[in-house]
């Protein structure tokens, strides 16, 4: 899987699993990713900066 592909599903549905949070952890640690991937995956941090996708590790810090 690449990263574009999973920043794609959460930025569809609108939440950051803690699931695809450490896949997506994982893939930018352990793979090499293009431009492409760094262009998504900086989208899917915009998204998150601006309220447009709920994080579920913050809402669980939070309750």
């Amino acid at each position: 899987m690449l990263i574009r592909d999973l920043t794609q599903q959460v930025l569809k549905t609108g939440y950051l699993t803690l699931e695809t949070e450490a896949k997506l952890r994982t893939l930018i640690q352990m793979t090499q990713y293009d431009l492409e991937d760094l262009r998504a995956f900086t989208r899917l941090q915009c998204a998150v900066m601006d309220g447009w996708v709920i994080q579920q590790s913050r809402c669980i810090r939070e309750s």
